[in-house]
């Protein structure tokens, strides 16, 4: 592919990580991440906690861990995150991306209204005070906040954990962004306000071509609304995949098991699978490929180099036998 080629697909993409290692100092964090969110699409990234998913997601808002370097590159709508200075990445936040965080306590200013986190970024962009709350009233009522109006006005301490969890989605939307990056955004709501507030995001993409990057625990959830799906551990990609064939065919040793240990309300009834073992950072990883110590299909070549992604059937996978995977 051509430089200008590039530069057109990074610009038609919502967000492009490209080769993407993060460490400090001597502690390596990610490697060679490698992930494409599409105008309109919504990709999930999924793995046990612990394997950088937030980390990802935040490298979309230049936002590193204190002492961090960062190589490869990250574009959020052809903007370079990784070159762009403090008035850029600010511009950035404010108009083209948006991130739902996983905890909402840590995400509001504690002194601060409710009123004023959801409209922020609208005043910020120049928006009319008195057209803004009327938005933050509108977006509140969409999350489902009982007296909307009122809920300008009140502190986040006023707030249950779930209640906080839907103005930091409203928040989120405010602004319209091009890229809605969302870290386990229904982690806190019942059963009933996760249904409507996924159609509200599918409705936002329907109408704005907003790209979506979902971080996510929930597999079943995953697979009912994500375009494509990647699967993290210890700081890698290990596959990639449309969201029915990942969940249908696994390719990798980790995601089938990753599915093995997840109970469903689909299908038929299966025993639920501890995987073994416990989960690794990149900094504790063994040699060649992290996930080795607990596959039943590792060997001796497993433990030689990082196996390199290569296609499988309908994934992209980092696996040496993906064939004994699928059978």
């Amino acid at each position: 592919m051509t430089v200008l080629a590039k530069e057109e697909t990074a610009r038609r993409d919502a967000l492009g990580v490209t080769g993407l290692g993060l460490r400090i100092g001597a502690l390596p964090l990610l490697d060679g991440v490698t992930v494409r969110v599409g105008r309109g699409e919504t990709v999930g990234l999924v793995g046990e906690s612990g394997s950088g998913k937030s980390l990802t997601a935040r490298s979309a808002l230049g936002m590193f861990p204190r002492g961090a370097t960062a190589t490869g590159s990250v574009a959020v709508g052809g903007v370079d995150v990784l070159a762009a200075g403090r008035a850029a990445l600010r511009d950035l936040r404010r108009t083209r991306a948006s991130m739902i965080f996983q905890d909402p306590r840590a995400a509001i200013n504690p002194v601060r209204r409710v009123g004023d986190y959801v409209s922020e970024g609208l005043r910020a962009r120049g928006v009319p005070s008195r057209e803004a709350a009327a938005t933050a009233v509108r977006l509140l009522d969409q999350v489902g906040i009982r007296d909307p109006r009122g809920a300008l006005r009140r502190y986040p301490h006023e707030f249950s954990g779930g209640m906080l969890q839907r103005v930091v989605i409203a928040g989120a939307l405010a602004t319209e962004p091009e890229l809605l990056l969302a870290d386990e955004p229904t982690t806190a709501l019942d059963v009933t306000t996760q249904a409507e507030v996924i159609a509200l995001l599918k409705d936002m993409q329907r109408t704005r071509g907003t790209g979506m990057l979902f971080v996510t625990h929930d597999l079943d959830l995953a697979a009912a609304i994500c375009d494509r799906v990647y699967v993290m551990y210890a700081g890698r990609i290990v596959e990639e995949a449309a969201g029915a064939a990942l969940f249908s065919s696994p390719a990798h040793p980790y995601t089938r098991a990753l599915l093995e240990a997840s109970p469903s309300v689909h299908g038929e009834r299966a025993e639920i699978k501890a995987i073994r073992g416990r989960p690794r950072s990149l900094a504790e990883a063994p040699s060649g490929c992290a996930f080795r110590d607990r596959c039943p299909l590792a060997d001796d070549d497993c433990a030689e180099s990082v196996p390199a992604v290569r296609p499988h059937a309908a994934s992209a996978v980092a696996c040496l036998r993906p064939e004994e995977v699928t059978r």
